[in-house]
């Protein structure tokens, strides 16, 4: 009986393939691919497209056609941006935990990074390299066009954040407008008169969590008084010099809903070094609850965004991706803790 005889590699793309399928030379396919500024964009992103449809890969370590899975996915903290959290911060602390934990239970390693991959060029990212399977992005940042461009070329991301209209890319995270509408609505059955609001709007969920602090003070027949919405990054540091700012204005709220549990907190010790008390003097909530925030002094009354069952969604779906499937945006229902910063 005849033995079985290797099956015949198949012949892999070439950028000479890719060129003739551009109408363009290798030359300009190989400038494309490495983000030379030489090439037009209407030109680097056709050949980007032909490269991914003809299934070419450039790989790190011979440039060539990635023959199987890396089993491992890249968590994106993009940083770039000024005011922003820094890696070290409790909120991405504990998601990366969540992540880990998700991703070793389905025999992924986790692979850190907090540069966009779009920065070099989108063919340097680390799917097109071979380095991760797909790219989990910690929030969408305010660059959403490079985003949106980076999830036409490449749909095995799954970005953390808000709902936004006309995203083409999978989302997982809370009802942010929900959520501000929530918190404010604590604030105010609690009996407060003046509630005021700390944040970056210029952050996409941020101007969500926004929205729905006005919804609320509109439902209760309040009037929105832009006096009392204050600018604070997420930076812990930033924050409380920002809240700092906000006293030395006069302190004409008796509540304020902050856009992060690090902010919140950060607030919170301003007013503590002024000499206001919190919540006899001020009441605050804040959104996240991260694992430090029952165990802040006073406990901090907070917006659950489910970390735990975040980190374990974005993995179910970046997978379902990765394997080919279909993904939709989920958004998890927020929750209201209710801790002693705000009823004491």
């Amino acid at each position: 009986m005849e033995q079985d005889r290797p099956s015949r590699t198949r012949t892999e793309t070439t950028m000479f393939d890719i060129a003739k399928l551009a109408g363009v030379s290798e030359a300009t396919v190989s400038r494309a691919l490495s983000g030379s500024p030489l090439i037009a964009e209407k030109t680097r992103m056709r050949v980007l497209q032909i490269a991914r449809s003809a299934n070419y890969h450039v790989n790190i370590n011979a440039r060539s056609l990635r023959q199987k899975r890396t089993r491992s996915i890249e968590v994106l903290i993009p940083l770039a941006t000024r005011g922003r959290q820094h890696m070290s911060a409790p909120f991405y602390l504990d998601m990366l935990g969540a992540l880990s934990d998700a991703l070793s239970d389905q025999g992924y390693d986790l692979l850190l990074t907090k540069k966009a991959p779009w920065l070099d060029g989108v063919e340097k990212n680390s799917i097109q390299c071979g380095r991760a399977d797909g790219i989990i992005i910690m929030g969408q940042g305010q660059d959403l066009e490079a985003l949106q461009r980076f999830a036409s070329m490449y749909p095995q991301i799954v970005v953390w954040g808000g709902h936004l209209p006309d995203h083409n890319y999978v989302v997982v995270g809370t009802d942010n407008v929900s959520g501000g509408m929530m918190a404010t609505e604590h604030l105010i059955d609690v009996g407060r008169k003046v509630v005021g609001f700390v944040g970056d709007p210029a952050e996409p969920e941020i101007a969500l969590r926004l929205e729905g602090y006005k919804r609320a003070l509109a439902a209760a027949g309040r009037k929105v008084d832009d006096g009392i919405i204050f600018d604070a990054p997420f930076d812990g540091r930033e924050a409380r010099a920002a809240a700092e700012r906000i006293i030395a204005g006069g302190v004409n709220f008796d509540a304020l809903f902050c856009a992060s549990d690090v902010i919140a907190m950060s607030t919170m010790t301003a007013l503590r070094r002024a000499g206001f008390s919190v919540p006899d003097d001020v009441a605050i909530v804040g959104y996240d609850d991260i694992r430090m925030a029952a165990n802040f002094d006073p406990a901090l009354t907070t917006i659950s965004q489910q970390i735990e069952r975040g980190g374990v969604t974005m993995v179910e779906l970046l997978l379902k991706l990765i394997d080919g499937g279909n993904a939709q945006t989920t958004l998890l229902p927020p929750e209201l803790i209710v801790r002693e910063s705000s009823i004491g």
